[in-house]
């Protein structure tokens, strides 16, 4: 007998990582601990950026808006998640996770395309550094975050009309703490070849694109540093990329970790797990990265506090 399908849902089931009751309030506690300084820490970074002249460069131009993109990629999903812990319910409108969907797909994409423009601003200061102010003035910096935007709001798109067109089961529970694109598609009756493909030609295009576009922007800046004479000179150029790597590591290496394991282990449970690490550690690791070995911005931030005071 074929399972039975409706086109006219009205909510899905989102069960999160564990029914154990004893569990729940650790997990509360432990999502509201991260969300609170992944908003706090990103909200100082863009307050320093804001506040001091000295940081009004594209770096801290791009860096705040990658801050202001991890802001909103955990509270697309995070509260959700907490809501349903704190209310014992697992329940989420058919339009609340397609929405939760279209943004997370939004800002994930958004802090990819942010990555790849600030391994090109790396690039140009590194291996063009006389003409690095005439190009990366202000118009272009604005253009490149504006594409970005608008690569990642058509991709974002382009998923949401995926799913509008999926007809699906009446087995609606999706084994994720929030709606995750491919957990849903599982969720449909009919054939998702077609559905599929499309999925993975974006994510190759516009993951890929971007991956690729970081990776040559960095075998052109090892080239230039390597004909650097001088020690200190070397050490001066990479001090100015390692922050930046440590980010586009943690999140690519996690992402493709978390998709590449899930694909091959084909369990979802271990994958709405170690999802954890790119939805909401790598947004809450970030200021840490880009803060603890910055003294421009801890002094922006001392500099902040005491005329508050």
């Amino acid at each position: 007998m074929e399972p039975e399908n409706d086109t006219r849902i009205s909510e899905f089931l989102l069960l999160g990582f564990s029914e154990d009751p004893e569990l729940q309030p650790v997990l509360f506690g432990l999502f509201l601990s991260m969300h609170l300084i992944t908003v706090l820490g990103n909200l100082l970074i863009i307050l320093a950026a804001v506040s001091d002249s000295h940081l009004h460069s594209p770096m801290y131009f791009f860096l705040s808006n990658l801050s202001f993109s991890d802001i909103c990629l955990v509270s697309t999903t995070v509260p959700q998640m907490l809501a349903n812990v704190q209310t014992h319910s697992k329940v989420i409108s058919y339009a609340g996770c397609v929405t939760q969907m279209d943004f997370f797909v939004l800002f994930v994409g958004l802090d990819s395309f942010l990555l790849t423009v600030m391994a090109y601003d790396r690039f140009v200061a590194i291996c063009h550094p006389l003409h690095y102010v005439v190009t990366m003035n202000p118009r272009l910096c604005g253009l490149l975050v504006l594409l970005s935007w608008i690569m990642s709001a058509l991709s974002s798109l382009l998923e949401s009309l995926v799913v509008l067109w999926v007809c699906f089961c009446l087995d609606l529970e999706i084994p994720h703490f929030f709606c995750e694109l491919n957990e849903i598609i599982h969720l449909a009756c009919s054939d998702t070849f077609l559905i599929d493909m499309v999925m993975y030609f974006s994510a190759l295009l516009l993951g890929g694109g971007s991956l690729a576009g970081i990776l040559y922007s960095y075998s052109k800046i090892v080239s230039s540093v390597r004909a650097i004479s001088s020690a200190q000179g070397k050490y001066k150029a990479f001090s100015t990329c390692a922050s930046h790597l440590a980010v586009v590591s943690l999140f690519y290496c996690t992402s493709l970790g978390v998709y590449l394991s899930s694909a091959a282990t084909h369990n979802s449970h271990f994958s709405a797990t170690a999802s954890v690490m790119y939805t909401a550690v790598t947004p809450m690791l970030n200021p840490f990265i880009y803060s603890l070995r910055n003294k421009d911005i801890k002094r922006a931030l001392k500099q902040f506090f005491r005329a508050k005071q």
